[in-house]
């Protein structure tokens, strides 16, 4: 009686989280607005950002170009607690930071080794329909960079 309680009450806790990132504005499929972005010459992009629950965690996969036209792909799995988890497919980067401030404002940071070597805002709008991250960072050649890349909802 008592492993069926706690089975049942851990059951519960998992669709509780769950539930709760399925209902948060940041969860679906984000397509860049280039004509409302803006990077540098040469930069790469990100095209297209899903955000899906993935048990007590949120899963952010990226498909996008490099600075060459390049097709890339991305993927991060983490919880929105400011803490380090670890990014893949991408050599510039080797973990990222998600922290809600509230649910339409999120700090992201992103670093190579122990060094941020990108941080920002990403901003969901009121009517949830786009989102804006603006990042501001440091190239692998060490010139600053910054960008604002405007997204759509699908």
């Amino acid at each position: 009686m008592k492993a069926r309680t706690i089975v049942l009450t851990v059951a519960t806790c998992l669709i509780g989280l769950t539930l709760c990132y399925a209902e948060s504005p940041l969860m679906g499929t984000w397509k860049l607005n280039e004509a409302k972005s803006k990077f540098a010459p040469g930069a790469s992009k990100s095209v297209t950002v899903v955000y899906t629950a993935a048990g007590d965690s949120l899963k952010c996969t990226i498909d996008g170009v490099d600075g060459d036209g390049k097709p890339t792909h991305t993927e991060w799995t983490g919880k929105t607690d400011g803490k380090d988890y670890p990014v893949t497919g991408d050599s510039n980067v080797d973990s990222r930071s998600l922290k809600m401030v509230n649910e339409h404002t999120y700090k992201v940071a992103n670093k190579k080794g122990d060094k941020v070597i990108a941080s920002g805002e990403l901003v969901i709008a009121a009517d949830g329909k786009s989102r804006t991250v603006k990042l501001h960072g440091t190239s692998a050649d060490g010139k600053k960079i910054s960008s604002t890349a405007v997204y759509d909802k699908q």
